[in-house]
C-alpha cells in the first residue's frame, strides 16, 4: 500500500484531510504532516522530508501545502511517487498580494476572531459559507494553529520563490485540481501547471471554493483515488 503524506493549507490542520484520509482506508497509508514550525517554505519542506514516514511516498498539498509541495520536488524529486496540487499556484505572490499577506498579518494580530472569520468567507464559495459545520471547523483548526503561527506561514509565503522553472521536471503522475469557484487561486494557474508537468491531468469540481478538501470531500477523495491507482 502507498504512502501518502498530506500538506494543510494555511491555519488549517490535520482535519483538513480526515474525509480524505477516512475515504482512502485500505487504499493508502496516509499521515498529515504539521506546518506551522518555520517561517520559511524551503524549511517546512525541510521538515516534511525528515519526518515522511518511508524513503518514497505520495504527496499532496492543498493551497500553502502545495507551495511545500513544490519545494519538496525541488528538494527530493526523487523520493515522491506521485505529486498532487490542490488549488495553489507554482506562481509568487504579485505586488498585490504581497500587500494583502501583510494587511492580514496586522489585522490578525488585532482581532485574531473576526480575521478568521473574514477569511473563510474569502476561502469557500457562497453556499458553503452558510455551512455552521464548515465555519466551526474552519474555526477550531485557525484557533488551534493560532495567530503566532498564522504569522510565520504568512511569512514563509511571502518569501516563497517562482516555482514555474522547475515544473517541466517533474516526473510523476501528478493531479492538478481546481474548484471552479475559487476566488484565491484562479483556474488560469492550475491550467499552467497541468500544461507544463509532462505526466498531469487536470481536475475541476463544480460548486466549490479553495477549501475543496472540505467543501466537496467525496469528490476529492475520488479524484485521489483515481491518481493513486496510475503508481506501478
Amino acid at each position: 500500500m502507498p504512502r501518502l503524506v498530506f500538506l494543510p493549507g494555511l491555519i488549517n490542520d490535520a482535519r483538513l484531510w480526515q474525509n480524505q484520509i477516512d475515504g482512502l482506508n485500505g487504499v493508502a497509508d496516509c499521515s498529515v504532516d504539521d506546518l506551522t514550525g518555520h517561517d520559511s517554505i524551503a524549511a517546512l519542506a525541510a521538515s516534511v522530508l525528515e519526518q515522511a514516514p518511508s524513503t518514497h511516498f505520495a504527496l499532496a498539498g492543498l493551497s500553502m501545502g502545495g507551495y511545500v509541495a513544490l519545494e519538496v520536488m525541488r528538494q527530493a524529486p526523487e523520493r515522491v511517487t506521485a505529486l498532487a496540487l490542490l488549488d495553489t499556484s507554482a506562481r509568487p505572490d504579485t505586488p498585490q498580494a504581497t500587500e494583502g499577506r501583510r494587511a492580514a498579518i496586522a489585522l490578525s494580530e488585532t482581532d485574531y476572531p473576526a480575521f478568521i472569520a473574514a477569511l473563510y468567507s474569502r476561502l469557500v464559495n457562497a453556499r458553503h459559507g452558510h455551512d455552521p459545520e464548515l465555519s466551526a471547523l474552519f474555526a477550531a483548526m485557525a484557533h488551534s494553529v493560532g495567530q503566532p503561527a498564522f504569522t510565520r506561514q504568512q511569512t514563509a509565503i511571502l518569501g516563497r520563490i517562482d516555482n514555474r522553472p522547475l515544473l517541466g521536471a517533474i516526473n510523476c503522475p501528478t493531479l492538478v485540481l481546481w474548484g471552479a469557484e475559487d476566488a484565491v487561486t484562479p483556474l488560469e494557474v492550475h491550467a499552467e501547471m497541468a500544461a507544463a508537468i509532462p505526466e498531469a491531468t487536470l481536475s475541476i469540481l463544480p460548486d466549490c471554493g479553495h477549501l475543496s478538501a472540505l467543501e466537496q470531500p467525496a469528490s476529492v477523495t475520488a479524484a485521489l483515488h483515481a491518481w493513486l491507482k496510475k503508481l506501478p
